[in-house]
């Protein structure tokens, strides 16, 4: 899968938008420049000036310890992704990895040997920002939002022409740059996993699973199948691993990683959506003396496809069974296990399956995020509705066909206890199954 899949009438749009402004998150309504980010990096760098927190330093890590705690990322979380695919290309490479690390809503980006570090949150209204800190080793650290660098590849066709976080499998040549004839893809919890995790390492994966991590690629090779033009790669050897927090790649962190950053792309971007859709809307109404609550057909389709959207993303729909079970490499599992919200039986959407599928229960735990909760009521109470509707058996059983009669149950009974002002369908009983 090369761009995520949208409704054609959603991608037209953005064609349009596209091509009326090239970028249209900037100035009215949506007005991503401004300053003043409810994002976890934001509020940590005004804690920083004020002088109400001190990072700690690590003698072989600098900031980088202190950056993690300060912003609730565990260092399990820790993938190596080996690709020349930052702006810091001239120190990355198979011999010197990158590291990124993440948590719910905050993610750090380590190069070994360099002063700055790479940080990007999500912010409830804006989705995704990025941001630089540079780590000379004295005095305070002065975090920088730095649209200008990031967003040449984090607001590009890859996001949809959005601001936000991006997990690309790309074919590397042996100095990690990647072999731009080959192309690339962008990463869904759909794409298959033969396509995925290129440019990356990957500790923990089943011996048996395919995939185009752990390898690079000469410039030479007739084709990207070629067997003969790949060079294989082994994690524990390639690079020294004193020089990270972590010893590995884990490959549950890096489905989790592919699963979060889109279902939070996608849920940044239909907030930006309905911004500009509602806001035409409420300019056409003026226009035609229509009430201000009024939705043409147009504007209700295109909310309806936005929903859409975000429900085959927070069900899992179309994800492909693994090829056998994983084994957790790390503590990753367990320590991304015991965060978040658990119903009134001790149920979690974070509770991992790793026999057949990612999650114990195909529904993202992404709708618990605050997030979610500031999506535009309209799309939200659409979302919800439609969730609903699925998890009883009412509407998409051949779309959701892979929801089990249990999976339906326990989502509605964990969704009931965990997210706040669901529609009042949700409180109904006797009616469900």
């Amino acid at each position: 899968m090369t761009l995520p899949r949208l409704p054609f009438a959603i991608a037209g749009l953005a064609a349009v938008l596209g091509a009326q402004d090239p970028e249209p998150y900037r100035g009215a309504p949506v007005h991503y420049e401004q300053t003043g980010a409810r994002d976890p990096v934001a509020a940590l760098a005004r804690r920083l000036d004020a002088g109400d927190l001190e990072l700690s330093r690590s003698e072989r890590f600098g900031l980088l310890p202190g950056l993690l705690d300060a912003l609730d990322v565990p260092d399990s979380s820790q993938t190596l992704v080996f690709s020349k695919t930052s702006f810091q290309n001239d120190r990355i490479g198979p011999t010197s990895p990158r590291a990124l690390f993440f948590g719910d809503r905050a993610y750090v980006g380590y190069v070994p040997g360099s002063s700055i570090l790479e940080l990007t949150a999500v912010d409830p209204d804006q989705g995704a920002v990025f941001y630089t800190v540079t780590d000379e080793g004295d005095g305070t650290p002065r975090i920088q939002r730095d649209d200008a660098a990031c967003l040449q590849c984090h607001a590009f066709s890859w996001t949809n022409g959005w601001p936000g976080h991006l997990v690309r499998s790309v074919f590397p040549g042996l100095d990690g740059l990647p072999i731009q004839r080959f192309g690339a893809d962008v990463v869904d919890h759909d794409t298959a996993f033969a396509e995925r995790w290129g440019g990356y390492y990957v500790t923990g994966a089943p011996a048996d699973m395919k995939h185009r991590g752990n390898r690079t690629w000469r410039t030479d090779a007739n084709a990207p199948e070629d067997a003969d033009g790949t060079e294989p790669l082994d994690p524990s050897r390639a690079f020294d691993a004193a020089r990270y927090p972590q010893r590995g790649s884990d490959v549950v962190a890096l489905m989790v990683l592919e699963h979060q950053t889109r279902a939070q792309n996608l849920l940044g971007w239909a907030g930006y959506q309905a911004k500009l859709t509602l806001d035409r809307q409420a300019g056409m109404n003026r226009s035609l003396g229509e009430p201000a609550d009024h939705r043409s057909e147009t504007t209700r389709n295109r909310i309806h496809e936005l929903a859409d959207e975000i429900l085959r993303v927070l069900l899992f729909r179309d994800e492909p069974p693994l090829p056998a079970p994983i084994t957790a490499h790390s503590t990753f599992a367990a320590d991304f296990a015991d965060r978040g919200p658990r119903d009134s039986v001790g149920r979690s959407l974070r509770t991992f399956d790793l026999r057949t599928r990612l999650f114990r229960w195909p529904c993202s735990y992404v709708i618990q995020s605050d997030a979610f909760a500031a999506l535009h009521p309209e799309i939200r109470e659409v979302v919800l509705l439609r969730m609903h509707r699925i998890l009883t058996g009412r509407f998409g059983r051949r779309a959701y066909r892979h929801l089990s009669a249990d999976d339906r149950e326990t989502i509605l009974a964990i969704v009931r206890d965990t997210v706040d002002d669901l529609p009042a369908s949700w409180h109904e009983t006797g009616g469900d199954r």
